[in-house]
């Protein structure tokens, strides 16, 4: 899989910030340049933000973050780049400006993807010396989050730049999709301007207001959007005679009068202020960060809802992370262990949004999960990973007795570690405790029992030397731990 290696961002706003987040938590080192006053703390709180967004999205190993440098000029911060993206102001005279610099000054093979939401890449790449290397990569917002970028390609942008561009995009968590022609704001922006053109009429003529619109949204086609995009939906909606179906239903009512999309409402200084009031009411006091936080952790929860869907095998942007997961377990190339004379120490995580109940303590099949991704990582530092299964063995858990000692929190930082208690060839006994990472106490644990299967032949099976040789030495410096209290309970067994 190709990778960037080094990657510069020129302009550090919204946009701007979250490729920069989205690449050095993806452990790339980023050079930015921006000449905004204030563009180191925008960034560091944009940055902020994503940190704790990746703390609650996923358990797999981050790489070690990249380093961010601000330079002093376009051309320090582009001259050593792979990946170049431009994220300035949406002006086509003021684009054209940087990218002609950027082109300048970029290394003869580093890639130049521009952020626009809408000007053509064929008026962008009118002045460059090498054009056939520019492309508009169209993310959204928050780039640290949401996945996808279109990819525009110009009329001297060459097929080989589109291809790279796609190839380097999944080892940082995110999908490209090529969009064939060029046309104005692309597909994205293309639905999401019929849909803001027609919200701006039902609030000019008082249909409803701003809140009562985002409830019909976010209540409703929005939840279903999420997972299923438009098409799938509609698909469904056919029933079982499928899309022909929903088509020959309803394809005549898109003759009816019902919308003003091709109209264009008169955004005078009325109709902006009944907005911004409606919007102010709405936001009931939470400032940007708040709400940004707030977003934040409800994209973690549906991420993670997704990734899980579909008999565990994801869907949509949750295949996307489970990919991006066992991209990142693969790369660390087996868990490494700071000290095998105590328990291992293998899952370090914080309580996400997704993983709490009603009373806002982590609820309790996620303690489950917490359990079995420490079996996993154990598993993957004895050499049964992704590969060792697609050959057709693994261990499965056969038995597992879970104490619940104390409360995780959203937002909580907690780790575990796993002791080998025994084995044999075909089983494997561990003990997993889950700790509050901030106070060091036991908040629940967990006494598995594993057994070597053949997948295949579906019964138990000898695990091969190369397993039992690494399960070994462990299990004998186990041995010499003391035994953990709480071994070898039964429910409702007194102390």
């Amino acid at each position: 899989m190709t990778r960037i290696n080094k990657a510069a961002c020129i302009g550090g706003g919204v946009i701007g910030g979250g490729w920069i987040a989205r690449f050095l938590l993806a452990g790339i080192d980023v050079d930015v340049f921006d000449p905004h006053p204030e563009a180191t703390r925008i960034v560091g709180e944009v940055l902020a933000n994503a940190e704790k967004a990746y703390a609650m999205l996923t358990g797999a190993p981050l790489p070690p973050r990249g380093k961010l440098t601000f330079r002093d000029t376009l051309e320090a911060a582009v001259g050593n780049a792979d990946w170049i993206q431009e994220s300035v102001p949406e002006r086509l005279d003021l684009k054209r400006k940087v990218l002609t610099q950027i082109d300048a000054a970029a290394k003869p093979d580093a890639l130049i993807g521009s952020s626009t939401s809408g000007l053509l890449p064929t008026d962008l790449q009118r002045d460059m010396r090498h054009p056939e290397r520019l492309f508009v990569a169209h993310p959204y917002n928050p780039v640290y989050l949401l996945p996808l970028v279109e990819i525009v390609g110009g009329e001297k942008t060459s097929m080989e730049a589109i291809k790279a561009a796609m190839e380097r995009l999944p080892p940082i968590g995110m999908k490209g999709v090529h969009i064939a022609k060029e046309i104005e704001a692309f597909v994205g922006d293309r639905l999401l301007e019929a849909l803001w053109r027609e919200a701006l009429w039902l609030i000019k003529d008082d249909i409803c207001t701003v809140e009562t619109l985002d409830d019909v949204i976010r209540y409703s086609f929005g939840l279903r959007w999420a997972q299923m995009g438009l098409f799938q939906t509609y698909r469904i909606a056919g029933g079982e005679a499928g899309m022909r179906h929903f088509l020959a239903q309803f394809g005549p009512a898109l003759k009816w009068n019902w919308t003003k999309l091709m109209d264009v409402v008169d955004l005078d200084d009325a109709l902006v202020e009944k907005i911004g009031q409606q919007s102010d009411e709405q936001a009931d006091g939470l400032s940007i960060r708040e709400l940004e936080r707030i977003r934040d952790e409800n994209l973690v929860g549906i991420l993670q809802t997704l990734k899980g869907s579909h008999g565990g095998k994801g869907w949509g942007a949750g295949k996307l992370l489970k990919d991006f997961e066992q991209d990142l377990w693969a790369s660390t190339g087996g868990d490494e262990l700071a000290d095998v004379a105590q328990p291992l120490r293998l899952i370090e995580t914080k309580v996400s949004p997704a993983w709490v109940d009603y009373n806002g303590h982590m609820t309790e099949h996620r303690y489950l999960q917490v359990f079995g991704d420490t079996s996993d990582a154990l598993l993957r530092l004895i050499g049964v990973d992704f590969a060792y299964v697609e050959r057709g063995h693994s261990y499965y858990t056969v038995e597992t007795h879970i104490r619940h000692l104390g409360e995780a929190k959203l937002g909580q930082a907690i780790h575990s570690t796993a002791q080998i208690l025994g084995s044999d060839e075909k089983r494997l006994h561990v003990f997993h405790t889950i700790y509050d990472t901030a106070s060091g106490e036991a908040i629940a644990t967990a006494e598995h029992m594993l057994l070597h299967v053949d997948a295949k032949a579906g019964k138990a099976a000898p695990a091969p030397e190369e397993v039992l040789g690494k399960i070994k030495p462990i299990a004998a410096v186990h041995a010499k731990l003391p035994v953990p209290e709480g071994v070898g309970r039964h429910v409702g067994q007194k102390r």
